[in-house]
């Protein structure tokens, strides 16, 4: 009876992280100890699919990054904007509610003190453990499962969602690729304690060893929800791994399986502008379907983006583009009319592209919109630019009209792009394509790309910072270092 207790408990193992005794709880909770996850998990696999549920959930529900009151934490999301205004593409169009001001301004970024360096930390290792519980469960990296098996799919998701947790650590607390930099704590097990700054090569090889078996383990497996990591989403997570470490042709191939085995459509003419919020659509390859049950209201991601729910953007704090990265935007591109001069004073609001279906200004109280992880364009876009580098502009060139034939009339400039000119227009698209959702700092980082904000934004317009500027990257937060001695 204590064990199906201990099943019904499962779903809130999550809540706690495995770094050190005060900062990271090293124990998933007050009720089970790591052995007895150990002893009780191969016997009632129903405990190792509720933890993995609570990982995922932890994605999108409020406070995963370890504060009560903050408006911007939130999970994934709370970070895509991060990354969104430190590559200088999303601007905060408002200060008067100083939510992401610390960011836009890039002040928090370069104090360890600040809790915009802490909350990502403490939700990525929080992923770490949730992962690292189910991984234990089933006997440990090591562990030998049948293929085709249940127990071999949770054991692969869990190691896929261990992987995309380190990778967004690896981007956003590290300057660039630098293989002997010593960068972040590695964490394979719950039973281990504090540990010391590992090298980025040290990161990556545990990010690339957990995808590899991912995308073996998952083959086969049909999800139940977009929620969860299938063998697509694998594939586009080792894509971006590969991507991020210079290693060109083995980004290309990923993200090629990543394509073929989708499925997938990309984002048409009509969906460019008919709302990125509804998880069915085709080209969603990783996301969740947001009900009313998933409880969020302001404090999400809706809630500080969309004009048409009760937000921060509708109260005074717009998210707006780039005025440069939208004048950049031709003409006659579909994309040119998701930015619209709402209020006639200039500033671009993403109007057709994120917005509550009803589309009544300030309305939408509590959620319903979905949330979106990963589309299959961007298998297309980072295809093309692996391939660009790796030198097939054939294939480069092909994977980028494939997505622009969705937005233009005519891509026939596109056949006379070589070199370095392909490769700045693909930079370019990919800016373009994936505004608002997170992707922009990933591709600043791994392409390690000045940035030129723009003349609208409110504390440094029009400035151009290098890429190694240390206001681009956060900053190993006060609690850690303190929790941790091995951090100094």
């Amino acid at each position: 009876m204590k064990k199906i207790i201990y099943i019904l408990l499962g779903v809130s193992l999550t809540t706690a992280v495995s770094c050190s005794d005060d900062f990271l709880e090293k124990d998933p909770s007050e009720f089970m100890s790591d052995e007895e996850i150990a002893e009780i998990s191969p016997d009632y696999p129903e405990l190792s699919e509720a933890i993995l549920r609570g990982n995922y959930e932890n994605m999108y529900v409020t406070g995963s990054g370890g504060t009560d009151l903050d408006h911007d934490d939130f999970g994934q999301k709370s970070y895509d904007i991060y990354g969104d205004m430190l590559s200088g593409d999303m601007v905060l169009g408002g200060l008067n509610y100083g939510w992401y001001s610390g960011i836009s301004e890039m002040q928090s970024t370069i104090d360890f003190t600040d809790t915009d360096n802490y909350k990502p930390w403490r939700y990525y290792y929080r992923i770490v453990n949730g992962a690292n519980s189910v991984i234990d469960g089933y006997g440990g990296n090591d562990a030998e499962l049948e293929a085709g098996t249940d127990a071999i799919y949770s054991f692969a998701q869990a190691r896929a969602m261990r992987a995309y947790a380190y990778f967004y650590l690896a981007n956003l607390f590290s300057t660039s690729y630098d293989a002997t930099a010593e960068i972040l704590p590695i964490y394979t097990s719950l039973s281990q304690d504090n540990q010391p700054l590992s090298t980025t090569a040290d990161v990556y090889a545990l990010i690339i060893e957990d995808l590899t078996y991912a995308v073996e383990g998952l083959d086969g497996f049909s999800r139940d929800s977009k929620s969860y990591i299938n063998q697509t989403v694998a594939q586009g997570l080792l894509a971006y791994a590969y991507a991020a470490m210079g290693e060109n042709a083995l980004a290309k191939q990923a993200s090629s399986d990543a394509i073929l085995s989708s499925g997938a459509s990309i984002v048409s003419e009509t969906e460019a502008v008919g709302g990125f919020n509804d998880v069915t659509t085709s080209a969603w390859i990783w996301g969740t379907d947001i009900t009313i049950a998933s409880d969020l209201d302001l404090v999400s991601w809706w809630g500080q983006v969309d004009l048409f729910t009760y937000s921060y953007a509708w109260a005074g704090d717009p998210k707006i583009i780039n005025d440069e990265l939208y004048a950049a935007i031709p003409d006659n591109d579909v994309r040119k009319g998701q930015f619209v001069n709402a209020y006639g004073d200039g500033q671009l609001y993403p109007i057709n592209k994120f917005y509550a279906p009803d589309r009544v200004v300030g309305g939408q109280r509590n959620i319903e919109t979905d949330y979106l992880y990963m589309r299959i364009d961007e298998m297309y876009l980072l295809n093309a630019e692996t391939a660009a580098k790796s030198g097939d502009e054939a294939t480069a060139i092909s994977a980028l009209k494939a997505l622009l034939d969705e937005r233009l009339d005519d891509t026939s400039y596109v056949d006379q792009l070589s070199g370095d000119a392909l490769l700045d227009e693909i930079i370019l698209q990919t800016r373009i394509e994936f505004w608002g959702e997170g992707k922009s700092y990933l591709l600043m980082k791994r392409n390690n790309s000045d940035i030129t904000l723009g003349s609208n934004h409110l504390t440094y317009p029009s400035q151009t910072i290098s890429s190694d500027d240390d206001r681009l990257t956060l900053d190993i937060p006060q609690l850690e270092i303190q929790n941790n001695p091995f951090i100094n």
